[in-house]
């Protein structure tokens, strides 16, 4: 059951210390929700209502099925852009019909990500390499700064995802900077911080909106100019079944693709962000696509619009110290209760104070000691964090993590090409064979006998690096060399491409007088042996257990020890049951 209902996990094995840190970190991004939620939805062309809509039954429906207990799930504003981009290009007249089909495209991006996560195509997050999450949440954490940049400094410009434009538009209306806006914004970043570091028990950010919203009504604020969220729609969503038609579907599944796999994209990079910093791995990414599917279906049957995962609201609840899924729960009643009763209260919040909580909540997904230890250690790791970071921060969200996984991808293949290739010698008459350069003092090198070792899979792609690695060390050895045994403890899989090569390539060495042994290979390495053409130029005598039966057997071919014989039988007889 906690598998089909992952709030089980945590409810079982939920302490009474839990339930003060989860109610404040709740209700802190249920205070950020309400606003963002109104605002994200105009980006996405919607009546501002549809924002908190989308923030009720998808949150509260997470929160049961989701398996991170960290991220803030919602509207967001990079969905509520794909959205807004995606439906523009359709000709869609009349508000009513423009909602309609936001409605049916929320449903389409639950129903695929809920087919995939039964599908078990959770396995793409594997791809996800730190490098590049570490690239992405560092630079969409920038973005997000900047994009706050505006209500800090009481300012009016055209929003954007895209940093070059935004600091540009922010520039250039410089002299139209409200000071009282500003001087809140400072005073609630330095509060923040100055909490954290005195008391990171003190609910800051609590603190910080009451007080703007009893400033803003005591002092009457709007008279100097200052941003107020003003007015939020009252009432509750009502059930509505969208009406599905072909045309409909043929229109809007290109977007729904997209804002399915994006949605996606973004938890888990999120989940796996916070996940780090909290040292806590509950993530499950299969069930993590069946949640979100399922909040997406949930939510487009009372009039909300795709949701996923939110850097800002995450990281405020991280830092607010959330334990579990039930802080969730209590945004989800701090949604109801505003749409209910508190809407004359958060009209008075002053824009510029909710500014200064998400830019020193975000900041801290910047990891600069991560950056700097990958220079120094990893500096082809580091080339993949900034070719993430600098994509993500210059050209696109959904570019930078598609670009900085390629380059994960690119950097792997590449070091499969060309993996570690060693000649090992015995360390002093035991049983241990160890790198001839790193333990040059203590093995015993012998010119008429090579050893070498092979550190990956055996495939097409480093094939021909492992032979021209070979022949180089043959070449080395001189004319004295007799031998050559493949150490293959490391060796996992052969391809049909690589099985070929060795097959010619031991059929040549032989050809020239020299034998060919194979040594340590596992059991799933043996059977790939006795099922192609390796073991017809090999011949199953000269397959061993350990490097030391190989060496034993090329000083004495008359005594080859029991146990070396049987599992080359028993490979043998497996092979011809096969």
């Amino acid at each position: 059951m906690r598998n089909v209902l992952p709030f089980l996990d945590w409810v079982s094995t939920y302490k009474k210390s839990y339930f003060i840190k989860d109610l404040l970190a709740g209700l802190t991004v249920g205070i950020v929700l309400v606003p963002q939620g109104m605002a994200y939805a105009m980006i996405a062309g919607l009546p501002p209502v549809h924002g908190l809509y989308a923030s009720l039954f998808p949150v509260f429906t997470y929160a049961l099925l989701g398996t991170s207990r960290k991220i803030a799930v919602g509207p967001v504003a990079m969905d509520s852009l794909l959205v807004a981009v995606g439906l523009g290009t359709l000709a869609i007249t009349g508000v009513e019909n423009y909602i309609k089909m936001v409605v049916v495209l929320a449903l389409m991006v639950g129903a695929i990500q809920l087919v995939l996560g039964v599908l078990r195509m959770g396995f793409l997050v594997n791809f996800l390499s730190k490098p590049v999450i570490s690239g992405f949440t560092s630079a969409a954490a920038i973005i997000i700064v900047s994009s706050q940049l505006k209500h800090l400094l009481g300012i009016s410009v055209e929003g954007s995802t895209k940093i070059y434009q935004t600091v540009p538009n922010i520039f250039f209306k410089l002299g139209e900077i409200n000071w009282f806006d500003f001087g809140i914004g400072l005073v609630g970043i330095g509060v923040l911080i100055g909490f954290k570091k005195w008391n990171k028990k003190i609910p800051g950010i609590l603190i910080i909106v009451v007080v703007g919203i009893l400033a803003a009504y005591l002092f009457q604020m709007e008279n100097y100019g200052i941003k107020l969220v003003g007015d939020v729609p009252k009432g509750l969503p009502t059930m509505v079944i969208p009406t599905l038609n072909l045309n409909d579907v043929q229109q809007l599944w290109p977007i729904a693709v997209a804002l399915a796999l994006v949605g996606y994209l973004e938890a888990i990079s999120i989940g796996k962000a916070l996940e780090d910093k909290s040292g806590e791995e509950t993530i499950k990414p299969n069930q993590e696509l069946i949640a979100l599917g399922a909040s997406n279906i949930v939510g487009s049957l009372f009039q909300g619009y795709p949701v996923t995962a939110s850097f800002s609201r995450s990281a405020i609840s991280y830092d607010a110290g959330t334990k579990t899924n039930l802080s969730a729960i209590f945004s989800v009643l701090l949604v109801v209760l505003t749409l209910l009763f508190l809407t004359p209260l958060f009209q008075y919040l002053p824009i510029t104070v909710l500014a200064s909580i998400i830019m020193v909540s975000v900041v801290k997904l910047i990891d600069v000691d991560y950056c700097k230890n990958l220079w120094i250690n990893r500096k082809d790791e580091f080339v993949v964090l900034l070719i993430t970071f600098f994509i993500t921060l210059f050209i696109g969200i959904t570019e930078g993590i598609l670009i900085g996984v390629l380059c994960s991808l690119l950097l792997m293949v590449y070091r499969t090409s060309k993996p570690h290739f060693v000649e090992i010698g015995n360390i002093g008459n035991s049983d241990y064979y160890k790198n001839v350069i790193r333990f040059a003092d203590e093995v015993v090198v012998r010119n008429e006998l090579l050893i070498v070792r092979f550190d990956s899979q055996l495939y097409f792609g480093n094939s021909g690096f492992f032979k021209k690695e070979l022949l180089k060390h043959m070449r080395a050895k001189g004319p004295n060399l007799k031998g050559i045994i493949l150490n293959a403890e490391s060796i996992n899989y052969i391809d049909a491409s690589a099985a070929d090569m060795l097959t010619k390539l031991i059929h040549d060495i032989r050809e020239s007088g020299k034998q060919f042994y194979i040594a340590g290979a596992i059991g799933p390495t043996r059977d790939i042996i006795f099922n192609t053409g390796i073991i017809k130029e090999l011949q199953r005598e000269f397959l061993f257990v350990k490097t030391k039966e190989a060496v034993d057997f090329f000083d004495n071919p008359n005594e080859v020890s029991l146990l070396a014989a049987k599992v080359a039988y028993e490979n043998s007889r497996m092979a011809k049951l096969k």
